[in-house]
């Protein structure tokens, strides 16, 4: 079920305390590493981590009204997920972020941008810290606009 929480505080108070632990050391992690531009706002449901209108007018080209979402944070019903845009989009980076998560001998369970865990200690939070790291907003901005324009005619949303 989607989070109706309005705020990052409501979203963690609303969790069980073993989520809300888990969701917010991983939380502590990103916002220590996360690049200069990027903004905490709720979004889709979840903790996300954006770059805002100010920044990047265009917003996110599904919805532009919406900033551009880098990343987000969520405990859904059977796991807690960390989802990584950045690592979806760019080849470099998820090579480098598959190769180091396997380096922890911790076992990767990932969709396309979603790296689910059921507990904190399966998670290697310094990896995930490098790789929110590994991408100021211009190089995630022209990552996106690039993508964009490579797409099919028709394709655009």
């Amino acid at each position: 079920m989607q989070s109706t929480a309005r705020t990052v505080k409501e979203y963690l108070n609303a969790l069980p305390p073993d989520r809300r632990s888990a969701v917010s050391a991983v939380r502590d992690v990103i916002l220590a590493n996360l690049p200069a531009g990027y903004e905490e706002v709720m979004q889709y449901g979840m903790i996300s981590y954006v770059v805002p209108h100010r920044l990047y007018p265009a917003g996110y080209h599904c919805k532009p009204g919406d900033p551009l979402p880098f990343a987000a944070l969520a405990s859904q019903k059977n796991h807690m997920a960390v989802y990584l845009c950045n690592v979806y989009g760019h080849k470099e980076t998820q090579d480098w972020f598959r190769k180091a998560y396997q380096a922890t001998g911790k076992k990767l369970d990932m969709g396309k941008s979603c790296v689910r865990f059921k507990k904190l200690e399966q998670l290697p939070l310094d990896v995930i810290g490098q790789v929110v790291a590994r991408t100021p907003v211009k190089n995630y901005v022209a990552g996106v606009e690039a993508a964009l324009r490579a797409r099919p005619a028709g394709r655009q949303k």
